[in-house]
């Protein structure tokens, strides 16, 4: 008997999922198991490991060998697990609260040691599972239930902080765009070194229904119609880039870590 893709990477007996009908998550979960597809990975040499928040449900369901940590702390397992076993891919998937706020300090590190991990945020730009608070990337203006009159801070920008920190492959995509993320996930997992993705993923249920956009149709139309590819974003100006999704491949590659100094990945 043939075995289907979801038999085969996902533990069924343990859908139905928790996510909401419309939340993007699923989508980008389906991406990533496309590009394990079309790489023919082995399951046996992949370890997925996660902290806290809706993303980090995601390894509840994949079939691979999985931990799921503490708050933020997904990375510093992570890199335990690799330097214990550097031949095994590990992928690390996050939500925007759990990558970049608690686990932020986390984030930049791993990105400036270059460590050869997989970093996956999955960005509603909103904690979902704990309250519906603003996160680092709530967009400016946006209500939550911690910024009810409008968010007054500007969000990080996930790629150019990676960037920054030294990161080696860097790339942005939406859940509208599955194609282009399915291969940038192939990308990144290939990638020798600390290989991050940027997921714009709608949450109509915290993030949409506080911001007029409760249908997840609209949401996902939203990324459609906002999102810019890099090299034409590169001919506008920030005030024709505010409130764009700049999609693209940021870092491709082994880059300096801003010292002079080009120092290969760990293991």
């Amino acid at each position: 008997m043939m075995t289907t893709r979801a038999e085969k990477y996902l533990k069924t007996a343990k859908l139905p999922h928790i996510w909401c009908p419309g939340c993007g998550h699923g989508t980008a979960v389906n991406a990533l198991l496309e590009a394990f597809e079309r790489m023919g990975i082995d399951q046996d040499k992949v370890v997925i490991v996660s902290g806290i928040g809706c993303a980090s449900r995601a390894v509840l369901y994949l079939n691979f060998d999985s931990m799921h940590t503490t708050h933020g702390r997904a990375l510093a397992f992570a890199t335990g697990v690799k330097l214990a076993r550097p031949e095994l891919k590990v992928v690390v998937l996050m939500g925007d609260g759990d990558g970049c706020a608690i686990g932020g300090n986390h984030f930049i590190h791993s990105a400036r040691r270059d460590i050869d991990l997989t970093a996956i945020i999955l960005n509603n730009s909103i904690y979902g599972m704990t309250g519906g608070q603003l996160s680092p990337t709530t967009p400016v203006g946006s209500s939550t239930a911690t910024s009810p009159n409008g968010n007054l801070m500007r969000p990080f920008d996930i790629c150019s902080l990676a960037k920054a920190a030294g990161a080696t492959y860097v790339a942005r995509s939406t859940t509208y765009h599955v194609a282009q993320l399915a291969r940038y996930f192939q990308k990144a997992i290939s990638h020798t070194g600390f290989s991050v993705v940027d997921v714009i993923s709608q949450c109509p249920t915290t993030f949409g229904r506080r911001n007029d956009m409760a249908d997840p149709v609209d949401m996902v139309e939203w990324e459609r119609d906002n999102a810019i590819p890099l090299a034409k974003a590169q001919q506008l100006s920030p005030k024709e880039l505010e409130g764009k999704i700049v999609v693209g491949e940021f870092v491709d590659g082994s880059q300096s870590n801003g010292n002079g100094r080009g120092d290969g990945p760990l293991p």
